[in-house]
């Protein structure tokens, strides 16, 4: 850190509000996407299959322009800091909230505008959303390598109070606006309006620059990701983390139509479920996490995780399954359903952080941004393919079973990477890829 910087700590807690508060714009639009963008697709198509594949793909070009884009944001703060990316960031989230607010009172009888100003929306999200690998470059800048899984974890948390208090604005918003559904997105611009003038006023900047050695000019550097999946102390950590990713979002895209088809929830309601998850996921990495993190190593949380993901996630298979063959009462899904989630959500809160620490932890300080944007790319890989799977195979049978297990079982089949990301902690990445 130079002198004229704030202390780490300072830089923590801004980079951790403003995460908090760009969050809350995406939890408070995540919930009602999926429902806003498949009534304006059934206007234009008729069969289930098709209708699954584009609402999924409506889902899933906010995570290809994460692939794209988080190892160039990643790769720009290294060489800039880490301070302007995140407001570029910020900047854009609140213009195309402020898009999706607009195409969502479009209405039926402009269904194929409406859709194409949904996913220019969603791009534009994506493209800004981009940014969260830098907010993890600022935690690993802040924080020394033995404490960097606790770090991680408050980015986690952030996410868990977005997911929190992003459903129940929404909530709040449709509640005093019945019927209004652009108040979703026009709310969710203007909380991403208060984190970038939050941005603006106290976020210092956390990059290093006087010992750090000279970048590669290029901005793209495709090698990166060649080098990382292939070196042994990286590669099988991101390959869990892609597998991971993609059978929690395999499900997750589908979790508001099965609020809606198994506990016939409207949309209100549904965002209640939501607001749920984000308080099972703050309360996990904000607390349990961190208060285990000094007794339990980051390997042990991935196997602990990954069990856990895998129950929770075939669990919602049983929620769907006894909502179609009538097997429970309304209370009874509604139980099997928290329950299932609360298992799965727990075991990405064990996951997650100890995934980003074990990477940052094993490559270049020097590379931080880049590292961390090869992985936030290959997990936004996971969440392109995800929701296209997951809402195809959602649509596919009338007991909307397979989402459930095929992410519950690829879950499962990733234990056995479990040895091999353990004998790669004597490996680093430390020098530039080859051109």
């Amino acid at each position: 850190m130079t002198a004229d910087h704030k202390p780490p700590r300072t830089a923590l807690l801004i980079v951790f509000l403003v995460v908090v508060i760009d969050l809350l714009g995406f939890g408070i639009v995540l919930p009602l996407l999926p429902l806003f963008g498949r009534d304006y697709v059934q206007h234009l198509v008729t069969t289930p299959l098709a209708i699954g594949a584009i609402t999924g793909l409506l889902m899933a070009v906010f995570s290809l322009m994460q692939f794209v884009f988080a190892p160039l944001w990643g790769r720009i703060s290294d060489r800039i800091g880490r301070r302007p990316v995140l407001l570029i960031g910020l900047a854009g989230s609140v213009f195309f909230y402020a898009l999706f607010g607009y195409a969502s009172q479009m209405g039926s009888t402009q269904a194929a505008l409406a859709l194409l100003l949904l996913f220019a929306a969603r791009i534009g999200a994506g493209v800004s959303g981009a940014t969260i690998s830098t907010a993890q470059a600022v935690i690993a800048d802040c924080t020394p390598p033995e404490a960097r899984k606790s770090g991680m974890a408050l980015i986690g948390a952030a996410f868990g109070i977005g997911f929190t208090l992003g459903p129940l604005v929404g909530f709040a918003a449709l509640s005093l606006f019945p019927g209004t559904l652009s108040v979703v997105g026009y709310a969710a611009s203007l909380i991403s309006a208060v984190s970038l003038v939050l941005g603006l006023v106290l976020l210092p900047e956390t990059r290093d620059f006087r010992n750090a050695p000279p970048l590669d000019r290029r901005w793209f550097q495709f090698g990166t990701f060649r080098e990382t999946i292939v070196n042994p102390a990286i590669g099988p950590v991101m390959l869990t983390f892609f597998l991971a990713t993609l059978g929690f979002a395999s499900f997750e895209v589908t979790l508001a139509q099965l609020n809606k088809d198994a506990l016939q929830l409207v949309e209100r309601h549904n965002l209640l479920i939501f607001a749920y998850v984000g308080m099972v996921l703050m309360l996990t990495q904000g607390l349990i996490y961190r208060r285990l993190a000094k007794k339990v190593t980051e390997v042990t949380f991935m196997f602990i995780g990954i069990l856990c993901m895998g129950g929770g996630v075939l669990a919602l298979g049983g929620v769907t399954y006894a909502a179609v063959t009538q097997m429970l009462s309304f209370q009874g899904l509604l139980t099997l359903q928290l329950l299932a989630l609360t298992l799965a959500v727990v075991g990405f809160a064990f996951l997650t952080p100890s995934a980003q620490a074990l990477i940052s932890r094993r490559s270049d300080p020097a590379r931080q941004g880049e590292i961390l944007g090869v992985n936030q790319s290959i997990s936004a890989m996971a969440r392109i393919l995800g929701p296209i799977l997951g809402l195809s195979l959602y649509s596919a049978t009338d007991t909307h079973l397979l989402p459930y297990l095929f992410g519950g079982g690829l879950l499962l089949l990733m234990l056995p990477l479990i040895p091999y990301i353990r004998r790669g902690g004597n490996e680093t990445i430390t020098s530039g890829p080859s051109s």
